[in-house]
């Protein structure tokens, strides 16, 4: 969060508790009962620290930094009863919450401090009190509200550090997979590349069949690289869709044009004429689709069919992809759209990865069925367009 975002949280919260300017002054005209204590108040509150270790390994630089870290207390104290409670008071107070994941302190030790400086503060101003017994009941009320309301601010600023840190550690982990499941990917292609290179360097008159040989086993190993490159710029670089109306029939017959049909891998698509138009990124959805159909592919290793089925629903289009393949687990069957998770020998995870970020930002869905041995569905759902 930036320092504009952080004040307009706090001046929310001061409107939820009902904060006003009676109270700031309120406060204020306390500061001259509290001031002298400050002193003591503070000497106790790291004398009360020095005495829990989980709370103290925080703290290494030893008396030098417990004297650096009085004068800080010292100042929060003084800036907390000072009637002012600006953008910089508050920016001041979130960076007490980040420090303290910085440094690795648990958020229950500085809700404890914070009582204990509570309790301390409501007893001086209790023993020294001359004025109505009515406005001393405001006056803590009214720190008291203070008191939370900074309570609040150093919460959400430790837990947005949290969050930080752990997304940064996730991406870092995300990143080192990734290029773990690349460098395996590209490795033996390249291995490939660099043994048929050799030979066509060092060979003694190779027969041109040799040489053809090698040639071809270079393209099709430079193929296979490209296509990892591909996967993970698709899933890297997928851009803001450009929705509107298109037709399934024209998008799914493009696609089948780069899958050619075999005994092996048999495909029926059926799509009825009167079947209305989709509303999505065309060019997108064929990624989809594509993937999908790769997917059925490699599940019928040896020989299967798939059937391509597009229905109306309603005011929603169903397209499903049933094969006959192998089938996926119950184990696995809710985790195959996570980066990089696979199920294959080679690749790195990301093809239903990338399904499903597209179907997200096309507004679309996927539903998966399938059963072990027998085969697997998988069913788009998209908007209907209404043009």
């Amino acid at each position: 969060m930036g320092p504009n975002d952080i004040y307009f949280r706090y001046q929310e919260l001061q409107r939820y508790l009902g904060w006003s300017e009676e109270d700031a002054r309120r406060v204020q005209l306390a500061a001259k009962i509290a001031e002298p204590h400050f002193g003591p108040l503070i000497e106790d509150f790291y004398a009360e620290i020095q005495q829990y270790p989980d709370a103290l390994k925080v703290i290494k630089g030893g008396i030098e930094q417990i004297e650096r870290l009085k004068q800080t207390l010292s100042g929060w104290l003084r800036s907390l009863f000072a009637g002012h409670y600006d953008q910089e008071y508050v920016n001041r107070r979130w960076q007490i919450g980040r420090r303290h994941v910085e440094i690795g302190l648990g958020q229950a030790y500085p809700d404890a401090a914070l009582a204990r400086l509570r309790k301390g503060l409501i007893r001086v101003l209790s023993q020294d009190w001359e004025a109505e017994a009515a406005e001393l009941i405001e006056t803590v009320s009214s720190l008291n509200m203070l008191l939370d309301l900074d309570l609040a601010i150093i919460h959400e600023a430790y837990e947005d550090e949290y969050m930080s840190q752990i997304q940064r550690s996730e991406r870092l982990a995300a990143i080192g997979q990734v290029a773990g499941g690349i460098a395996h990917e590209l490795r033996n292609p390249l291995n490939a590349v660099k043994t048929s290179a050799y030979y066509l360097s060092h060979a003694r008159n190779p027969t041109p069949e040799k040489t053809r040989e090698h040639l071809q086993r270079i393209e099709r190993q430079v193929t296979l690289a490209d296509g990892v490159i591909t996967t993970l710029s698709d899933f890297a670089k997928l851009p803001t869709p450009n929705l509107q109306p298109f037709s399934i029939t024209e998008c799914i017959n493009e696609v089948l044009q780069s899958h050619p049909v075999s005994e092996a891998f048999q495909v029926a698509f059926d799509c009825p004429a009167t079947l209305p138009r989709a509303q999505g990124d065309m060019k997108q959805m064929q990624i989809v689709f594509d993937n999908l159909i790769r997917n059925a592919r490699d599940a019928m290793p040896e020989k299967g069919r798939l059937n391509i089925t597009a229905t109306q629903v309603e005011h929603s289009l169903n397209i499903a992809f049933a094969d006959n393949g192998t089938g996926i687990s119950p184990e696995i069957l809710n985790r195959i759209t996570e980066p990089l998770f696979s199920t294959k020998a080679r690749g790195i995870g990301l093809g239903l990865a990338i399904v499903q970020s597209i179907l997200n930002k096309n507004n679309a869905t996927l539903d998966v069925k399938s059963e072990l041995n027998q085969g697997s569905t998988f069913t788009v759902l998209l908007e209907q367009s209404e043009s």
